[in-house]
């Protein structure tokens, strides 16, 4: 069970990082979705995955789960929703005024030589 959760949190931040280094816009929303939800198992699994186990401290039981990180991933999703709604109305934003949705804001120099050479 352990194999499995780490490969999938190893996938998904492998798959995030591959998004984010995309010079478009949507490709790197996705990117850190993809990082937030990696991050949000991470800390779900960090409070030992035990199955069927109740949260809470009762009598009589032997073993209960960890509620903390639980909390802390409840507390993630809430923060990485608000951190995606900006950073796609900073994207729509900066689409809309530049009619283009390239991240890094470097002009294709290809374009500019040739216009150079249609006006002389």
């Amino acid at each position: 069970m352990e194999l499995l959760v780490a490969s999938a949190i190893g996938v998904l931040t492998a798959g995030g990082i591959y998004l984010m280094l995309r010079l478009r816009t949507f490709p790197v929303i996705l990117g850190i979705s993809l990082l937030t939800y990696a991050v949000n198992v991470f800390l779900f699994t960090s409070g030992r995955l035990t199955v069927g186990a109740p949260p809470i401290l009762r009598d009589g039981v032997s073993t209960y789960t960890d509620p903390l990180p639980q909390a802390l991933v409840l507390t993630a999703i809430v923060i990485s929703f608000g951190m995606t709604a900006v950073v796609v109305m900073i994207g729509l934003g900066a689409f809309l005024g530049t009619d283009d949705d390239h991240v890094d804001d470097q002009t294709d120099t290809s374009t500019l030589d040739e216009e150079a050479e249609g006006t002389s």
